[in-house]
């Protein structure tokens, strides 16, 4: 198909008369003679005629150009998406037409990225089960796209972490150890102690004074204080401030003035 074809086909297909079409860009004799192969429109003029015809100007030049009927669902759904709008995002991808060689890689990228950012709400306000069949839905849409990254994985790995047993994901999670530390201490500054034991059996090595001393707080923070202690001991040669001072208030608390002094002891 010619260009002037597909500029005629687009506009009886928007329903729109060629003076509805030119506007102020171009006189209705010139777009007659476009439309008719008499001229061919600069391509400024093309650009301004594409984005009245919701086209590409690609759509125009290319010898077949590839057509989709899903076009305006996903244009509604980058729209949302990009508003931070995800609930409105599976909303317009919900009468989507598979298969769909043009759009399928992003539709199912956009379906990934919503549920995810869904789960992580949804766990943050204690919605525990609808986080995790978001996440669910999320790894069988992640596969159906070359997007889906190993990083988005990690991330969808880790959020699990925090609305599932430790076992349930320790051996699909990045064994990345830094990253692992990083995410555990984040884990461990919002109290969230399954996701911060989740990342630590995770590691592979766990034996460094950091992995102790974080798995140490953790277990402080569920008042698991002979644990604690014997992780601290493990870190004390490293970070002695932070492990003796710790202990020695919590068992304080409780009563325990011999273990209390023992570890008041240690601090000078």
């Amino acid at each position: 198909m010619e260009l002037g074809e597909k500029i005629r086909h687009a506009r009886l297909e928007a329903g729109l008369s060629q003076r509805q079409l030119c506007g102020e860009i171009i006189t209705r004799n010139m777009l007659s003679q476009i439309e008719n192969g008499a001229a061919r429109p600069s391509m400024d003029t093309l650009r301004s005629l594409a984005e009245r015809l919701g086209k590409t100007v690609s759509y125009f030049l290319e010898d077949q150009a590839v057509t989709s009927p899903n076009q305006e669902r996903i244009a509604a759904a980058r729209d949302a998406f990009e508003a931070g709008d995800h609930s409105a995002v599976l909303d317009h991808l919900a009468a989507y037409q598979v298969p769909d060689p043009v759009f399928d890689r992003e539709y199912h990228l956009l379906l990934t990225l919503c549920r995810m950012a869904m789960a992580k709400t949804a766990a943050a306000d204690g919605r525990i089960p609808y986080a995790q069949a978001l996440l669910e839905q999320a790894a069988l849409s992640g596969v159906q796209t070359p997007y889906y990254t190993p990083a988005l994985e990690r991330e969808r790995l880790l959020i699990l972490a925090s609305v599932s047993p430790a076992s349930a994901v320790e051996a699909a999670l990045s064994h990345d150890d830094r990253e692992l530390l990083l995410r555990a201490e984040a884990a461990l500054a919002r109290k969230d102690f399954t996701c911060c034991t989740a990342c630590l059996d995770a590691a592979r090595d766990r034996s460094s004074p950091r992995w102790h001393l974080i798995r140490g707080e953790a277990e402080l923070g569920q008042q698991h204080f002979t644990a604690a202690a014997e992780h601290f001991l493990e870190a004390e040669a490293t970070y002695p401030k932070e492990t003796v001072s710790r202990p020695e208030a919590r068992y304080r608390e409780l009563g325990d003035f011999k273990k209390a002094y023992e570890y008041a002891c240690k601090q000078r």
